[in-house]
């Protein structure tokens, strides 16, 4: 069996009550969820298919790009 690694984001859905998940390293895959969790468990199912017709049509698998750091910052503005 082989591995590849792949970052993954999850973000709030703005229209929406369930999160929104992507690898910026697999352009087009995609899914989302009512919860982080299962937002994390539908991208990994995404992406094993992804994956697979990748695969299937003899296409490289995209494992360079990777995220370097993802942080959330704060500024506080004087009123």
């Amino acid at each position: 069996m082989r591995y590849y690694s792949f970052q993954i984001l999850i973000e709030k859905e703005l229209e929406d009550a369930g999160y929104y998940a992507y690898s910026p390293t697999l352009p087009g895959c995609f899914s989302n969820g009512k919860t982080i969790e299962e937002a994390r468990r539908n991208i990994r199912e995404a992406i094993e298919q992804h994956m697979a017709s990748l695969l299937a049509h003899a296409q490289p698998v995209p494992q360079d790009d990777r995220l370097v750091h993802v942080e959330e910052l704060t500024v506080g503005i004087p009123e």
